[in-house]
Parts: C-alpha cells; structure tokens; sequence
C-alpha cells in the first residue's frame, strides 16, 4: 500500500503566502510520518501558483537524512521539467495530463496534443537523469466543461500514455465528481488492461463523500492513494472550492480498520495535524 501525502495540493490555493520555514517545517514533520512519497511542491509559473513560488527554498531546507519518504514535484510544462531534473533529491516528477481540451488549457495553457508532446520530453529526461514520472489522468471521472467524456475516451488516453511509456499513473477525479459507481468501474478496467503500470488515484471530494469513495477505491483493488491532512486544497485552477483533498485521517483510519500495516508513526502524524493549523487556520 503506497500513501503519497500531498502537502503542495493543500497549500497551492492558499490567499495568503505560507512564510517559507513554515511550510519547510510542515513539511519536515511530514517526511518523518513514513508516508511512501511527499507531493511537497512544484517547478510552475509563480504568476500561476504564486503560493508555490519558494519550492526551490523549501527544497533546500527539508531534512531527508532520517526519513524513507521520496519527494514529488509537479512540473506543467518542459522548462519547469528541465529545473526539476537538476534536484538530486526529487524522485518522482508529476505532471497533470487532462483528457478534457478545455481543462489542459486552463490548468496548463497548453492542448492536449502539445501536453502529449510534454510527456514525452519529460520520459526522456526522466530516463537520463534517473527521475520517474507520475502522470496524473486529470478529468477521469468526467468534467463539468461540456467536453465528451466516456471510460472509452478514459481508456484511450491511459493507453498513449502506457505505450509512451508512463509507469505510474493516477486517476485524478480533479473536480470531485467521481462516485463509488464510477471508481469501481474504471479503475479495475485500467488496472486490469495496464497490469504492468501503477495505477493510483487522487481524488476530491466533500466530507459527505469521502469515506465511500475510498471504501469504492480499496475494493476496487487500489494499493496507491493520494490525500492531503484535514482534506484541506483542491485545484485551484478548476475553482472547485466545494471540493478538496481526500482527507488523509479518514484514508489512514478506513485501511487501518481493513487490516493494513501502514508502517506509519502516529505520534508524529498527531504532531504534523497539530501543527497544521498554524498554517491553515491564518493563510
């Protein structure tokens, strides 16, 4: 079972900024939880993010010498691959590859075909500067833009990104409207068509929804989650405020009811939800 915390997603729509040490030492807390990777940031235009602005500062503050957490940073386009590529500590690159048209140009300000392209740059780099790629499926469980949307439009696109040789790839339900129904049809297609590729998933939602979509996810058969503490975020480019984070409480309490050995230290996790607050409860 693999938890990627997501400290980047919850913080990047904040109104007011995060001072850099306040995010570096949430974020140490976090590494020293044992989650599996620490989505801590992202290499994007500060005039889109401007709350990301300082990853490169907290980069080069976190405490990585005690913890086994690998570190994730979201790139949008090739220049903010090629200034990832040049951190030795960054294991995983993401990138948001939207099947709706309308959502590749918001989020990224690009097409899906020039972000096809983008990924297939990033693979290249990825493979000669010993990084791997996580893309994320954004729009997989439809889209309120008026695109079409269908699992076999879902299905089509999961596999250019296969064939181009994505490794990891997490359905994105960016916009919260994925249902139970939905998860347990389209993630055992994927998972069963894809058996050589990771398949994760990331999902928003409203408190009211979240524990039956990740109880749809894990009897789905999903062994990759991504969530954020107190399911604080969301995308702010979709403008879904009604939608956030799974919370990450509520996933580790759902696996650990099934059974799951986490491998988690839950006095430091008290400690990261504790301090939390000094940041989500002022900015």
């Amino acid at each position: 079972m693999k938890l990627i915390e997501c400290p980047r997603d919850a913080m990047q729509g904040l109104h007011d900024f995060v001072p850099t040490a306040l995010k570096t030492e949430y974020i140490n807390l976090l590494l020293k939880v044992g989650f599996d990777t620490i989505d801590f940031g992202s290499f994007v235009s500060p005039k889109a993010i401007p709350q990301l602005r300082d990853t490169t500062e907290v980069l080069a503050n976190l405490d990585l010498n005690n913890t086994n957490s690998k570190l994730l940073a979201i790139v949008a386009n090739l220049r903010g691959v090629e200034e990832a590529i040049t951190h030795q500590e960054i294991t995983y690159l993401g990138f948001p590859f939207s099947i709706s048209e309308t959502f590749q140009q918001r989020n990224t300000n690009s097409s899906i075909a020039q972000s096809l392209q983008t990924v297939e740059e990033m693979l290249n780099l990825c493979d000669k500067n010993n990084k791997t790629a996580v893309v994320y499926l954004s729009m997989g469980f439809g889209n309120p833009y008026g695109d079409e949307w269908n699992i076999e439009i879902v299905e089509k696109w999961a596999e250019e990104l296969v064939n181009r040789g994505v490794q990891i790839l997490s359905l994105a339900d960016t916009t919260g409207v994925s249902t139970p129904e939905k998860i347990k049809t389209i993630l055992p297609a994927l998972v069963q068509k894809f058996n050589h590729t990771e398949i994760g998933i990331h999902l928003h939602s409203t408190p009211f929804t979240r524990l039956e979509k990740i109880e749809a996810a894990y009897q789905a058969g999903c062994t990759r989650f991504d969530s954020a503490l107190k399911g604080f975020g969301g995308c702010p480019m979709a403008a879904d405020d009604l939608t956030g984070n799974m919370a990450t409480e509520d996933l580790i309490a759902y696996l650990q009811s099934k059974g799951e050995n986490l491998g988690l230290d839950m006095d430091r996790w008290n400690e990261a939800m504790l301090f939390s607050s000094q940041i989500f409860d002022n900015h």
